[in-house]
């Protein structure tokens, strides 16, 4: 490692890379710093019983040819190397209810989306057709999500609530909990979530869908090749403790090894809250540091991973939402002892383009921090293994045991296919991707106050700046856009999305 760069990067989440590889591009000398052992943090995959789970990428839109994540990762040199296989076009994602056989499918293409969900609801099909202009229409407004330096931005999109905006289209309950069911991609809170952030998600994935083959630690792997090829570094390990700054600019970073490193340019991709608290509070206006530390964090989760026995279990080219009932779509974050778990995500990783049989599944459920708290004080990563007691370890088995009587429900007979049962909580979460309080999705965005959970990209530092899934969006599409605003900062927005556009030609 050398002593100084032009850019220092804190965090190798997926913010952080795309930030560095875009620079390096550019000519700059770049070099990461990741505290813990596995770079990538949400692209991040584990082995168990031989097969592969993903920590937090479970699917991919907007990767089609033409479409807008395709467009960057082009830009990006990462593109023609990913294995992916694309979901059911009739149904990547199936909405459904303990208390209605009928699984109801979100298609990809608008066309298709609309017709496949026409025929469950043959009277709504214009109400469908508004709904999918108004999501259109949304999207229109972000202009780096359209790769676009201008857009028609305003702050009456930000103030759109997701559920009123979405009950607007139709009187039919029913289908109001369909459009609304895939909710747990941004943690819906009824009267709080905007619509704007249901409508960037949502689009991207009707546009189209995939599944990384093996997991998404291969995007980690291809960025890290593109870093390397670009004269970018990287060290794992590395712990910044402290940046350190003079005169309203950061000077250098310290490391938890004593190591330091100092640079023109530092970008933080690590969580917002810690990264003020890391470059001192004195530092930034009072009002700025205690509105960013007060922010409230998106829920958190709890995890079930399944191996299964060898040729038990069908493959499934969709992911399944399922809810105990309709009237739970918007609240099934809010539960209690007996009633979680009100909602679940099925979701598999596929290890081969063609194949008949899983390998294992993935099911993901809301869970407070406040339930782990009692282990708070343990950390366990992949270097540093910390046993967190008999206790956590009953508290996890009865989880999993409650959590698995709900699967069984919606999949009779899965329990017989299960060679094994793996589970994360919320602590899992804050200790390999650093979230606070383990949050899946960074802080909790309000329609009724969109300026409160506005974090720029630039501080007001000098030379400071911010990437991650709290800047901007979440999501890999969210992040990707997140880490070009953020670049746009050092080298020029309309320089930068020109490049971008040309990339395919």
């Amino acid at each position: 490692m050398k002593k100084e760069y032009d850019v220092v990067i804190i965090g190798s989440g997926l913010g952080g890379l795309v930030s560095a590889v875009i620079l390096a591009k550019e000519g700059y000398s770049v070099c990461v710093l990741e505290k813990n052992n596995q770079y990538g943090g949400n692209l991040q995959t584990f082995v168990r019983d031989k097969t592969i789970f993903d920590t937090g990428i479970h699917y991919i839109g907007g990767l089609g040819e033409g479409q807008n994540l395709h467009q960057y990762f082009k830009y990006i040199g990462i593109i023609d190397h990913l294995n992916l296989k694309k979901l059911d076009e009739n149904g990547f994602d199936i909405i459904s209810f303990d208390d209605d056989k009928i699984e109801y499918p979100h298609a990809q293409g608008f066309e298709n989306f609309i017709e496949k969900l026409t025929h469950f609801f043959p009277e709504e099909k214009e109400n469908l057709e508004q709904y999918c202009q108004k999501i259109k229409e949304v999207c229109k407004a972000f202009p780096l999500y359209n790769l676009e330096s201008e857009g028609r931005y305003n702050d009456e999109v930000l103030t759109l609530n997701a559920k009123e905006t979405i009950d607007s289209f139709t009187k039919n309950e029913k289908l109001k909990a369909v459009l609304a069911g895939s909710n747990f991609l941004y943690a819906g809170i009824a009267d709080k979530s905007p619509f704007y952030v249901h409508a960037l998600i949502v689009n991207s994935y009707i546009e189209s869908s995939w599944r990384c083959i093996n997991g998404g630690s291969q995007i980690t792997k291809q960025l890290l090749k593109q870093l390397k090829k670009y004269g970018g570094e990287f060290f794992k390990h590395k712990e910044v403790t402290k940046i350190e700054i003079e005169n309203h600019k950061v000077n250098l970073v310290k490391m938890k090894d004593g190591t330091e490193v100092s640079g023109t340019y530092f970008i933080s991709n690590i969580e917002p809250k810690t990264t003020l608290k890391l470059a001192g509070q004195e530092n930034f206006r009072k009002p700025f540091f205690s509105r960013i530390q007060n922010l409230d964090s998106v829920l958190s989760a709890f995890s079930l991973y399944i191996v299964f026995k060898p040729k038990t279990f069908k493959y499934i080219n969709h992911n399944y939402y399922h809810f105990k009932s309709s009237d739970d779509v918007w609240n099934s974050y809010e539960y209690d002892e007996n009633s979680w778990p009100k909602t679940f995500m099925a979701s598999m990783s596929p290890s081969k383009k063609e194949e008949e049989w899983a390998d294992g599944i993935t099911f993901l459920t809301y869970m407070k921090y406040e339930e782990v708290k009692d282990w708070e004080n343990t950390f366990n990563t992949t270097f540093d293994e910390n046993d967190r007691g008999e206790s956590y370890e009953d508290f996890k088995a009865k989880k999993a045991a409650k959590f698995l009587e709900e699967v069984e429900k919606k999949f009779p007979g899965i329990s017989d296919c299960i060679q094994s049962v793996h589970t994360s909580t919320p602590l899992s979460y804050r200790d390999y991707i650093g979230g606070d309080g383990g949050n899946m999705y960074g802080y909790v965005k309000d329609s009724n106050n969109p300026m409160k959970t506005l974090i720029p990209s630039k501080t007001k530092i000098e030379n400071l700046y911010l990437t991650g899934q709290s800047i901007n969006m979440h999501g890999v599409l969210g992040v990707t856009v997140g880490a070009v605003v953020t670049c746009s900062e050092i080298v020029g927005k309309e320089y930068l999305l020109e490049k971008i556009k040309k990339a395919s030609e």
